[in-house]
């Protein structure tokens, strides 16, 4: 936890320099494959310090994690297995150092995914759950991919462009609010939405 608490405070300081913006794209770009920080950690400092242009953060941060799933998602994809259902080094890696794997998880999600598609990529998008864990996955088990991307671009734009227009309407006052109920809000407004779909496919 220590080594995470300095990556973050690193992370953080990236938003006092001119380098903000790259910063924000190459954290969005990794954390959608492998990195353990959410990109929401600088996104929220650099549009409190230039509200005007949190908009164009939140399309910098989207495009950037956008990519960044389609990178895991060819990671999943071409390199995860190792002949007929063994894992490759690069899942074992993944397995014993990425925070957040682990087989029975990655099993766990396949059978998610049987049932629920396009679904689980949207909650993984725009919830807390770690969004490389989905990316890759979908990958390893050969997901449709246009129904992939579209539920990231979706859920990914959603939850940083929300972020942004709280922040631009708001400023500082919002933060708070962010910080303390933004997961929990999200993941409740997932819910609403799933069941949503539910309703809608048991009257169709």
């Amino acid at each position: 936890m220590n080594y995470l608490r300095r990556l973050y405070d690193w992370i953080l300081h990236w938003a006092e320099t001119k380098y903000g913006v790259p910063a924000l794209f190459l954290l969005a770009l990794a954390e959608s494959s492998f990195f353990p920080i959410p990109p929401d950690v600088l996104l929220i400092p650099l549009a409190l310090g230039a509200r005007s242009k949190a908009i164009r953060f939140a399309l910098v941060c989207s495009v950037a994690s956008i990519v960044g799933g389609m990178a895991g998602y060819g990671i999943g994809y071409f390199a995860w297995w190792s002949g007929a259902e063994a894992y490759s080094a690069v899942a074992m890696f993944f397995f014993n150092h990425i925070p957040g794997f682990s087989e029975q998880v990655f099993l766990n999600i396949q059978e998610k995914y049987e049932i629920y598609n396009f679904l689980i990529v949207f909650t993984a998008g725009f919830t807390p759950i770690p969004f490389k864990i989905i990316t890759i996955s979908a990958g390893a088990f050969s997901i449709n991919f246009p129904m992939f991307l579209l539920a990231s671009m979706v859920s990914r734009s959603a939850r940083f462009f929300l972020v942004a227009l709280l922040i631009r309407q708001f400023g500082e006052p919002i933060t708070a609010f962010i910080d303390k109920y933004f997961n929990i809000l999200s993941i409740i407004f997932t819910i609403l939405l799933i069941g949503g779909f539910l309703v809608l496919k048991a009257l169709i």
